[in-house]
C-alpha cells in the first residue's frame, strides 16, 4: 500500500530521532491528520492499495500491520471515501 496525501492532512511525520536511514528500513515522511476521535487525540494517515493488493484482498488475503519495537500501540482501521 502506498501512503497517500488526503485533503484533511495537516501535518507531516518524519523519521524518529536517531533513525538509521541507511539501515534495512528507511523511513520517509508521512502526511497525517491530527484530530480527535471520541475526545481522544489521534493521528490518521491514509493508504491506497494497488490493483494487485485489491485483487488479493478480494480473494481473502489479509492486511498485516508491522510495528517497529516491542509493543503495539492502539490502532483503529477504517475504510474511507475520498
Amino acid at each position: 500500500m502506498k501512503p497517500t496525501q488526503h485533503p484533511s492532512c495537516n501535518d507531516v511525520l518524519g523519521a524518529p530521532k536517531g533513525w538509521d536511514q541507511q539501515g534495512p528500513l528507511p523511513c520517509s515522511a508521512l502526511a497525517i491528520t491530527r484530530h480527535e476521535f471520541d475526545e481522544l487525540p489521534v493521528i490518521s494517515s491514509f493508504w491506497r492499495p494497488s490493483a494487485a493488493e485489491l485483487a488479493a484482498l478480494n480473494t481473502g488475503s489479509m492486511v498485516m500491520v508491522t510495528v517497529v519495537g516491542t509493543t503495539h500501540p492502539p490502532l483503529l482501521f477504517q475504510v474511507t471515501a475520498e
